[in-house]
């Protein structure tokens, strides 16, 4: 098998053994035939919310065992029909074959990904706040360049994009943003971009042209649906009202309409000024704290049972999770996968699918990549 083919086919073998080993493909064969079992019995039905559960795992468990048979089956298929080109000297046949393997490859890793979404809260919408770091105008035009990538990158991907709370830099940029994204999977795809992220470039502030180096963190968690409970008492909030910043002009904000809650024993602070009602905003706020209470919970778990805590960490130099470099070359590279691109414009137009597929990966197989950050 000539090596496009040989190369094709070790992509699709390796998206299978990491599929096999995220499912731990015994017990999930096991488990599915327990919950088909279950489905045929009519006292299930009894219980509309946990049939529904039942359901939801099935499906996605289904959807993942029958994938990835699929694609075994047709790799069989499609390396014998190479196999049987070369040996006729088929060299039209070889070609269908290859061209094959590429589209089996391109659909195996859609499905790894899509299998790798399968966490409690993967399919949920998701929050995307972004904070600039310490720097100024530097880093406040930074944090709204991500908040922009962010944006995009929920625009390419059919999410409705929505801007909770917003903070502008004293020259530009931003201080601080919240997005809200809405769509299937949005914090599954999204959650492995919270993090420092540092941009180095010739700033556009600095009259000497001279090079900056600037950091802006990231920090994503899921909208908390009505099947997820999330306990806390009201006596450790402190909830506090402000005037909204705005435009101003005829479309100025004039009432202390804009709300900030403390979470005191966390030390979580969620705020919303998007909307002119106070009420509105307060009920916002609220539904922010339960999402960052419940994110909290995720990464407590993540942590005991010894996966990467992806927890908030001091906005600076060595807690980069990637560095985008615009000058004096365009890189853009990722210190947890190694994952690269010479493309940074695209990135920050939102081309982040190779980095998130790298990051959901890794979180499976759990294995430490030895990259050095760029200049």
């Amino acid at each position: 098998m000539r090596a496009e083919a040989q190369a094709h086919v070790d992509t699709i073998n390796d998206a299978l053994a990491l599929l096999r080993r995220f499912l731990d493909w015994d017990r999930a064969l096991r488990r599915l035939d327990e919950l088909n079992a279950r489905v045929e019995d009519q006292a299930l039905w009894s219980d509309p919310k946990a049939a529904q559960e039942v359901m939801r795992e099935r499906r996605r468990l289904d959807e993942a065992i029958s994938a990835t048979r699929a694609i075994e089956s047709e790799l069989s298929d499609t390396a014998e029909l190479i196999e049987m080109a070369e040996a006729e000297g088929d060299t039209a046949m070889e070609a269908d074959g290859v061209a094959a393997l590429a589209e089996l490859a391109a659909r195996a890793d859609k499905d790894k990904i899509k299998a790798l979404l399968a966490g409690e809260a993967d399919g949920n919408d998701t929050y995307i706040e972004v904070n600039a770091g310490a720097g100024g105008t530097e880093s406040q035009d930074w944090a709204g360049m991500l908040s922009r990538m962010y944006s995009r990158w929920g625009e390419r991907h059919g999410l409705k994009v929505e801007l909770i709370d917003h903070h502008s830099g004293e020259q530009a940029g931003i201080k601080s943003a919240t997005l809200l994204l809405k769509g299937e999977n949005a914090y599954g795809y999204a959650k492995t971009e919270s993090g420092v992220h540092r941009l180095v470039r010739i700033s556009p502030y600095d009259s000497a042209a001279r090079r900056h180096t600037s950091f802006a963190s990231v920090w994503v968690y899921p909208v908390v649906d009505d099947n997820i409970e999330v306990e806390y008492n009201e006596s450790d909030l402190r909830i506090d009202t402000y005037r909204a910043s705005g435009a101003g002009g005829q479309h100025i904000n004039t009432t202390d309409s804009a709300v900030r809650i403390t979470h005191i024993p966390t030390g979580i602070v969620v705020q919303c000024q998007n909307q002119r009602s106070q009420h509105k905003n307060k009920a916002e706020a609220y539904n922010q704290l339960r999402a960052r209470l419940y994110e909290r919970e995720l990464a407590i778990r993540e942590a005991a049972a010894n996966a990467e805590n992806a927890g908030k960490t001091d906005i600076g130099w060595g807690h980069q999770i990637r560095s985008y470099v615009l000058q004096p070359y365009q890189m853009v590279k990722d210190l947890r996968t190694g994952v690269v691109s010479t493309s940074p414009s695209d990135v920050l137009d939102g081309d982040l699918e190779a980095f998130m597929a790298a990051a959901l990966s890794q979180r499976v197989t759990g294995e430490a990549v030895e990259v050095e950050d760029v200049d």
